[in-house]
């Protein structure tokens, strides 16, 4: 053999060994599981989204709920205190009386005086 084809023989031996070496460090390999692994990351949080959006939506819900029911007791005040009161004064009454004030109905006005007493006691 002549010292050029020795040569050829030893720089095709070092390529082999450069890209044995290549594979041996595995930066394609980690590469394309890198890849894999953020479309599967992104995958997963496409699909949870609409689910974080509804969770988002919820507590929005619950902050509108809960403002109504403040601005509801806050509009109720001492109610079933002159809830009572109006009753007491329903049931001592007479129909002119009562007519005379412009309450027509006492049955009806008793029942929306419990009415409020049932909605204070709820919020």
């Amino acid at each position: 053999m002549t010292v050029a084809e020795k040569t050829k023989e030893i720089k095709a031996l070092d390529n082999k060994i450069k890209s044995l070496e290549k594979e041996l460090t595995l930066h394609k390999t980690l590469a394309e599981i890198k890849t894999i692994m953020w479309a599967k990351i992104g995958q997963s949080i496409t699909d949870q989204w609409k689910s974080i959006q509804t969770i988002h939506e919820q507590i929005e819900l619950i902050s509108m709920a809960q403002f109504e029911t403040q601005t509801a007791r806050a509009s109720l005040g001492n109610m079933p205190e002159q809830a009572n009161r109006m009753i007491q004064f329903l049931n001592t009454h007479t129909k002119e009386q009562l007519a005379a004030l412009d309450i027509r109905n006492r049955t009806n006005t008793i029942l929306i005086v419990k009415k409020m007493l049932t909605l204070r006691n709820f919020v």
